[in-house]
């Protein structure tokens, strides 16, 4: 499949672009607002995967002309950066599938807290963002940014993915699962995706209180 990773030069997408290209023969398209960052960033991923012994194929695109080759799009951008990101490629997403790894957060003195919005959570605003008929699925929300960037530590990790679609959810379930060390689990409808964005600031709080867990993820035994 083509996967373009919009904000593919920040944390979580850095991540899921180096992982898919390290586990799997998905083509990875990295799309910004800006296209020479975009091309300067996949070049940065082509070489630390040719350090490793894989020499893959890299696009660095803006993000409307990544998403025009996409049969996956995630929108690897922070949440108030969410809705425009989405209205800018609108007419760009045609048939592909549309996925949010994006998390509403606030802080104060005493840590990191769930900032739900008023349409119920981010995957849903990202789901009122897309034209109609545009399938959307939340995924990713709990990795660790700098674990999943980093090639020579193992994951062993669970991501929940929510969505009205089966077949989207199926799909982008099984891109997941081409992550090694990565499983996905079905939480059901978008209704239900503030309760999977609301374990992001829990895990950043206990990461920053106990020592030697400061790359937390979750799994479920």
């Amino acid at each position: 499949m083509d996967i373009a990773l919009l904000g593919g030069t920040g944390d979580i997408g850095e991540g899921l672009a180096l992982r898919w290209a390290d586990d799997t023969n998905h083509t990875v398209i990295v799309g910004s607002r800006d296209a020479d960052k975009a091309a300067a960033k996949a070049e940065e991923y082509e070489a630390e995967l040719d350090s490793r012994g894989r020499e893959v194929e890299i696009a660095g695109l803006a993000n409307e002309d990544a998403t025009a080759r996409a049969d996956v799009v995630v929108t690897a951008v922070p949440a108030y950066h969410l809705t425009d990101t989405v209205e800018a490629v609108a007419d760009e997403l045609g048939d592909a599938i549309l996925v949010s790894p994006a998390v509403g957060m606030k802080r104060d003195e005493d840590g990191f807290h769930y900032n739900r919005p008023g349409v119920g959570s981010v995957t849903q605003l990202a789901a009122k963002a897309a034209p109609d008929g545009t399938p959307v699925v939340g995924a990713f929300h709990n990795l660790a940014a700098g674990r999943l960037a980093d090639l020579e530590a193992e994951l062993e990790w669970d991501t929940i993915v929510v969505g009205d679609d089966r077949d989207a959810k199926a799909t982008v379930s099984e891109l997941a699962e081409g992550i090694e060390g990565l499983r996905a689990l079905d939480g059901g409808p978008l209704a239900n995706a503030a309760e999977v964005e609301g374990l992001t600031p829990l895990l950043i709080n206990v990461a920053r209180h106990n020592d030697g867990l400061h790359d937390l993820g979750v799994q479920f035994r």
